[in-house]
C-alpha cells in the first residue's frame, strides 16, 4: 500500500474549512474513512450579498461591516463588498465597432469615451465597504439613487463570522420607512412567505448573482387557493455578477394579499430577498424564513404592536395543522380564538392576530398539533402605530444563534434585543463590539426562562462613537432564537426594522481520519 501525502490531509481540511464538507478515501480501501470525532474549525471564506438599496432620491444608505474578534487564527485576509455589476467579468473586451475606413476624429472621440468610461469603472470597482480590524465594524454611507447591489467575500481572519448589515432611511415617498437587512449569503433555494400581489402592494424580490457565469432561477408563487398562474416565472436569467429586480405582480395575472414565494435556482446560486412597500403604512425588507420545518419560531414581536399577521405554507403533499404560541415576558400562552392554525397543502395560510402581545414583547412558536411534523415556513407582518403614523416590519422564522451570532448597525439609541428560549431555560453572553469610530467592547450575561421572551435595552460600549455590533453566544441551556428591532424616528414616526439572528457558522467540523494516513507503510 503507497503511502498518501500530507498535501491530501491538509487539503481535505481546507476544502472542509471553505465548503463546510469534505470526504477522504485511503487508496486500496473500499470505501471511505470512517471519522473519528470530528474537530471544529473556523471557516477560511464567507460570501455575502447586499440587494439594490433603493430608487429613491430621498434615501440614505448605510452598510456596516463586522467580524467577531478573535483568540486564535490566521493573521491575514481581506472582507470586501464592492458593487455587483462593476466587477470585471472574464471576457474579451468589445470591439470598438470602428472599420478601417473610419476618420480619425471618430477615432479619436472614441478613445477619449473609452478612458473616460474605463477611469468610472476602475472607481466603481473599489470596495464600498472594508474591514480593517477585527472586532471594529466600519460603516460607509450613500445617498446616491439607483446605487448598485453589493458582491463581498472575506477570506482568512475575516471569514468566520463575518456580517453585513445594510439599512435604508426613506423619509417620504412610496417607499416611506426604515428598510433593513442582514446582507446574505448565496444559495440555491429560498422561502419568502408574507409578500403579496395586492393593489396597495409594491414587492420585488431581488436576485444577486456573485459567481463569474449567469445563473438561472424559477420563480413559484402560492396564494390562498394555491399555486398562482405564472408564464414568466420559469426560466429567469440573473447575469454573472450582477442583480435584477423582479416586481412579484408582474409574474402573474392575480391579485393576492397574501403570497409565499419560492425561489430555486436550475443552475448557479444567488442570493434572494424582498423588499415590500405597502401604501400608507410603509415598507421594509422581507428576508427568507427558516428551511421548512415541524416547529418555526418567529422571535421579536415589538411590545407596542398594534397589528401582527401570521403567514404560514406548507410546502409538502400533506395538510399541516400547527399550535399558535406566544412566548411572553412571564409564560407561554395561545392567542384567544387561535390557538391552532390549519395550512392546507401548497396553500398560503395567514391569520391576524392583532395587537397579540397586549403591551409586552413576545415571540411566535408553532409545533404540530398531530405529532404528524409536516413542515412549514412562517413570516409574521408586524405593524407599529396608527392612522398616518404607522409603519411596518417583517419577521421570518428563524433558527437558533447556536454557538455565535452577530447583528451589527446598532445605534447609541433605538436597538432593542429580543432573547426567546422556546424550550429549557438558558444563559447567553452579549457582546456589544467597539464603535466604528470609537469605544470599547462590552460584554453582558443574560438568564433567559424557558418558554419565555426577555427583551433588553444592550450595554452600549463605554465612550460609543458611531455604530455598533451586537454578538450573541450560548452558553448552556437550551436552544436560544433571538431579534434585534432598530428604531429611528422621523417626521413624527417611529420607523422601525427587525432583523433576526442565527448561527454565524463561522466554524465547521472537520471529521479526523481514523489512521495516520501519513505513515502507512507500502
Amino acid at each position: 500500500m503507497k503511502s498518501t501525502p500530507l498535501s491530501l490531509i491538509a487539503g481535505v481540511v481546507a476544502l472542509a474549512a471553505v465548503t463546510g464538507f469534505a470526504a477522504l478515501t485511503v487508496p486500496g480501501d473500499d470505501g471511505a474513512t470512517e471519522a473519528k470525532a470530528a474537530a471544529r474549525l473556523p471557516v477560511e471564506r464567507s460570501s455575502l450579498l447586499c440587494p439594490a438599496p433603493s430608487t429613491s432620491d430621498l434615501a440614505e444608505t448605510t452598510y456596516t461591516s463586522f467580524t467577531p474578534a478573535a483568540k486564535d487564527g490566521p493573521k491575514d485576509g481581506t472582507a470586501e463588498l464592492k458593487a455587483a455589476e462593476a466587477l470585471p467579468a472574464d471576457e474579451d473586451e468589445p470591439a470598438d465597432g470602428k472599420t478601417g475606413d473610419a476618420d480619425d476624429k471618430a477615432d479619436a472621440d472614441d478613445k477619449k469615451k473609452t478612458d473616460a468610461d474605463d477611469k468610472e469603472k476602475a472607481a466603481d470597482t473599489k470596495p464600498v465597504v472594508s474591514l480593517k480590524d477585527l472586532g471594529k465594524p466600519v460603516t460607509a454611507e450613500t445617498s446616491k439613487s439607483g446605487a448598485p447591489a453589493l458582491v463581498g467575500t472575506a477570506t482568512d481572519r475575516f471569514a468566520p463570522g463575518w456580517t453585513t448589515q445594510q439599512t435604508t432611511t426613506a423619509a417620504a415617498g412610496g417607499a416611506r420607512g426604515l428598510l433593513g437587512v442582514s446582507c446574505t449569503a448565496p444559495d440555491t433555494d429560498f422561502w419568502f412567505p408574507g409578500a403579496s400581489t395586492g393593489a396597495s402592494r409594491q414587492d420585488y424580490v431581488h436576485l444577486t448573482n456573485p459567481d463569474d457565469t449567469a445563473a438561472v432561477a424559477d420563480i413559484e408563487l402560492y396564494g390562498a387557493e394555491g399555486p398562482l398562474k405564472s408564464d414568466v416565472g420559469e426560466g429567469i436569467t440573473v447575469p454573472a455578477r450582477s442583480s435584477v429586480p423582479l416586481l412579484i405582480s408582474t409574474l402573474t395575472g392575480e391579485a393576492a394579499e397574501n403570497v409565499t414565494v419560492h425561489v430555486t435556482t436550475r443552475s448557479g446560486r444567488v442570493g434572494a430577498v424582498v423588499s415590500a412597500a405597502e401604501d400608507e403604512v410603509g415598507s421594509d425588507w422581507l428576508a427568507a424564513s427558516a428551511d421548512p420545518a415541524g416547529t418555526q419560531i418567529l422571535p421579536g414581536i415589538p411590545a407596542d404592536a398594534t397589528s401582527v399577521r401570521l403567514v404560514a405554507f406548507a410546502p409538502g403533499e400533506d395538510d399541516a395543522d400547527v399550535k399558535v404560541q406566544l412566548l411572553g415576558k412571564n409564560g407561554t400562552f395561545s392567542p384567544a380564538g387561535n390557538d391552532t392554525l390549519h395550512i392546507k397543502s401548497q396553500m398560503t395560510a395567514s391569520v391576524d392576530l392583532k395587537n397579540v402581545t397586549r403591551g409586552e414583547p413576545g415571540s411566535l412558536r408553532l409545533t404540530p398539533t398531530d405529532g404528524s411534523r409536516t413542515p412549514v415556513v412562517a413570516a409574521l407582518r408586524v405593524v407599529r402605530g396608527t392612522g398616518a403614523k404607522q409603519e411596518v416590519a417583517f419577521i421570518p422564522a428563524t433558527g437558533p444563534v447556536g454557538e455565535r451570532a452577530t447583528v451589527a448597525d446598532n445605534r447609541a439609541k433605538g436597538s432593542v434585543l429580543s432573547l426567546t428560549a422556546p424550550g429549557k431555560t438558558a444563559k447567553v453572553k452579549v457582546t456589544a463590539s467597539a464603535g466604528s469610530e470609537g469605544g470599547e467592547a462590552a460584554v453582558k450575561t443574560y438568564t433567559v426562562k424557558g418558554g419565555t421572551t426577555l427583551e433588553v435595552t444592550p450595554e452600549a460600549p463605554a465612550g460609543l462613537k458611531g455604530g455598533y455590533a451586537l454578538t450573541v453566544e450560548t452558553e448552556s441551556g437550551g436552544p436560544v432564537h433571538a431579534a434585534r428591532t432598530l428604531t429611528i424616528p422621523e417626521g413624527g414616526i417611529g420607523m422601525f426594522t427587525v432583523q433576526t439572528l442565527q448561527d454565524d457558522g463561522g466554524t465547521v467540523e472537520v471529521p479526523e481520519a481514523e489512521q495516520d494516513l501519513s505513515v502507512l507503510d507500502d
